[in-house]
């Protein structure tokens, strides 16, 4: 199966940069799997480019003037119904990678990121896959572990609602797992010895009794249940 899609892939690069904006856009022209369709410099440029644009993903800086990357996910989504969100910046906050999972995005890399690991890393996300910058990843499972492990007021209250995880069975726990250590579906089914097609299927059903829509936030669960 081939690693690349047939059409290229139409970009859109949102960065307040002029020239990282240019430099990025050349970069990623040297790949004829990828199409860089337009650019703009803000959040409000941004939504009008992407509904005028409709592209297959966008790379996103989070430090844009007015409204940030991650505020900006929302209205993006919605101007373009199934997009995929790539965020592209220097923040190594783990409060903005946090708030960007949950916002939607399909990953999170630095701009130290090189040109060849940019380039799968989206067509790995436009595959389905999750991808988060690996200096980003001790921070990911901290900030939700320390979440989980945060004192909850005294006195009687609710019951505590059951674990998303407890629907799952214990293969698409297994799957769940994988999917939080970054694995394609290739690796999982290599590691767990069963056909890729399967390791899909099983993905499919994670992500629905999840009722998540990227395996990041998949991942996300996995990390505030202590899956991983």
């Amino acid at each position: 199966m081939s690693l690349t899609p047939a059409a290229p892939i139409r970009i859109l690069v949102v960065d307040d940069h002029t020239l990282f904006r240019r430099g990025l856009t050349a970069l990623l022209a040297r790949d004829d799997h990828l199409h860089v369709v337009g650019d703009a410099a803000d959040a409000g440029e941004a939504l009008r480019r992407a509904q005028e644009l409709q592209p297959d993903l966008i790379l996103l800086d989070n430090h844009l003037p007015g409204v940030n990357g991650v505020d900006a996910l929302p209205g993006l989504r919605e101007a373009v119904p199934g997009v995929r969100v790539l965020m592209l910046t220097v923040s190594e906050d783990e409060q903005d990678l946090a708030a960007a999972l949950r916002g939607g995005a399909s990953g999170y890399l630095l701009k130290t990121v090189e040109g060849d690991a940019l380039v799968a890393a989206i067509i790995r996300v436009m595959r389905g896959e999750s991808v988060v910058a690996e200096e980003m990843t001790g921070k990911l499972v901290a900030a939700y572990r320390d979440a989980a492990a945060a004192p909850t007021r005294a006195g009687p209250g609710p019951a505590e609602p059951a674990s998303p995880l407890a629907h799952l069975s214990p293969r698409e726990q297994e799957i769940l797992r994988a999917i939080a250590r970054g694995a394609s579906n290739k690796e999982i089914g290599r590691e767990l010895g069963i056909a890729e097609t399967t390791v899909k299927i099983h993905v499919q059903h994670v992500l629905r009794k999840l009722d998540v829509s990227s395996r990041v936030q998949a991942a996300v669960i996995a990390s505030e249940h202590g899956l991983v």
